[in-house]
């Protein structure tokens, strides 16, 4: 928990992933089209990042294992759950609030 906490300091949105994943890549897609440029941890290319995708699994319970992400040093899910706040129209504000992005860029539903 401490590597990951360490990783996730200061950054207002991280998200750990792996290359090959497809998810993982709709999910920085996702994040970008709001003009977020998150850190991206790829866990099979980084030397300590099968130590840090079982902290991922044991210690914070993400199944799967990725795309995991990390809004404003907080836990905010993986897929499913970020998926779920951009149709609920929560993810922008998240976004905003955490100092990802400036300018809201996305549109209120009436």
């Amino acid at each position: 928990m401490d590597t990951i906490a360490r990783l996730v300091k200061e950054k207002p949105v991280v998200i750990f992933s792996k290359s090959s994943c497809c998810m993982s890549y709709t999910i920085k897609t996702l994040i970008s089209s709001f003009g977020a440029h998150p850190t991206v941890y790829e866990l099979d290319q980084i030397h300590n990042g099968q130590h840090i995708e079982m902290a991922l699994v044991q210690q914070l319970g993400c199944n799967p294992s990725v795309p995991v992400v990390f809004i404003g040093q907080q836990l905010a899910g993986g897929a499913n759950q970020i998926m779920s706040l951009n149709v609920r129209n929560q993810l922008g504000p998240k976004l905003l609030e955490a100092g990802a992005i400036w300018i809201p860029v996305w549109k209120e539903k009436k």
